[in-house]
């Protein structure tokens, strides 16, 4: 085993939700990644839609015996002194396939190895195992330090770690209610809380809290947007404001998505999406599945969906062309990989890259 140390470290991560073309909706999960020598563990494991044990979302108690799992103060979950790396993010079932590793102590020293892919209680390194992936050997004050700070704090179980941010949850301010009803069931079936309003006059700021992204209707006036915007201002509250650039219930819930996603570009695979009339143009910082989806409204105001491309790219910027009646008039294309969304207005004109957030 190799004597060389690698970092340790958490990170926030997002395996983000939606709904999908095909009316399927994906969970949001937030969690926290394991970062190893500056990069996120995940990103190593080629095109994984899976989430580390430390979710925001689970229960304190869950939260904090996996800590104390990964610290080795309590025994290994399955056989050979294997522990969960990542799971599946609808059901955590391992009969839908986890990632695990053997981790272990050596002296004052963490070590993971025998990285594999596992959906029974035994795992098969010899078909399934991630080879070339570790061993790693983490310094014992490194590892414990990242790994106890989520034990201390406000007595919750979870300290600094994910659960102890508010930001999951979704204020949706307009005049159509309508289509404010059908976004806000749409963000709670991917596990986004939503709340309806017309305005924020008047509400306390402690009521405000809880907000980590706004999202105006399309149809709410510049003077309202402008309000909203004080209200928070006065409050303290850095949310992130979402113009919704259509009445379509898939693209605003992959604008939020976007908006709620907190990782650093550097650690994202998904980086830039842009579109003009005849092509999508997309980047991606590592080999990964991304899927495109065309939106737009026909002349009798009904949605039409359109799945443009469905595949594997390797690391770089890439062209997808698009099909002009698929993108005829108003149109946008959403760019989605396990971890981020981004959405791109179609241009009729060349365009630069861009991966910033809506309403940023």
């Amino acid at each position: 085993m190799s004597a060389a140390y690698a970092t340790f470290g958490l990170a926030p991560a997002t395996r983000a939700g939606g709904v999908l073309a095909d009316g399927g909706h994906q969970l949001h999960r937030d969690f926290l990644d394991f970062v190893v020598d500056g990069r996120p563990l995940l990103l190593r494991l080629c095109d994984l839609d899976a989430v580390s044990p430390l979710a925001s979302d689970v229960p304190p108690a869950i939260f904090t015996a996996q800590v104390r799992g990964l610290l080795l103060e309590t025994g290994a979950p399955l056989p050979a002194g294997r522990f969960v790396v990542y799971g599946c993010p609808e059901c955590e079932d391992l009969a839908c396939g986890a990632v695990t590793a053997v981790i272990e102590r050596d002296g004052d020293d963490y070590v993971w190895r025998d990285f594999a892919w596992q959906t029974d209680l035994h795992a098969d390194l010899e078909f399934n195992g991630y080879h070339g992936v570790g061993p790693f050997r983490f310094h014992g004050p490194e590892y414990r330090a990242a790994l106890g700070v989520l034990l201390d704090g406000d007595g919750d179980g979870r300290g600094a770690g994910p659960g102890a941010a508010t930001g999951r949850r979704v204020l949706l301010i307009g005049a159509r209610v309508a289509l404010l009803a059908r976004l806000a069931a749409a963000l709670r079936s991917t596990g986004i809380g939503a709340d309806i309003t017309g305005d924020v006059d008047d509400v306390p700021a402690e009521e405000l809290r809880p907000y980590g992204a706004v999202a105006f209707g399309p149809a709410l006036g510049e003077g309202d947007r402008a309000a909203a915007r004080r209200a928070f201002e006065r409050a303290g509250i850095a949310a992130v404001f979402v113009e919704g650039l259509a009445p379509i219930v898939p693209l605003l819930v992959a604008q939020i998505e976007q908006a709620l996603d907190r990782c650093p570009v550097e650690q994202r695979r998904l980086t830039r999406l842009a579109a003009d009339g005849d092509e999508a143009h997309v980047e991606v910082a590592s080999p990964c599945r991304v899927r495109l989806t065309a939106y737009r409204l026909d002349r009798l105001s009904r949605i039409r969906a359109h799945e443009v491309f469905d595949g594997m790219l390797e690391t770089g910027r890439h062209r997808v062309a698009l099909d002009a009646k698929t993108v005829k008039g108003e149109a946008f294309v959403v760019a989605r990989t396990s971890g981020s969304v981004l959405v791109a207005a179609v241009t009729r004109r060349e365009t630069r890259l861009s991966g910033g957030r809506p309403g940023r």
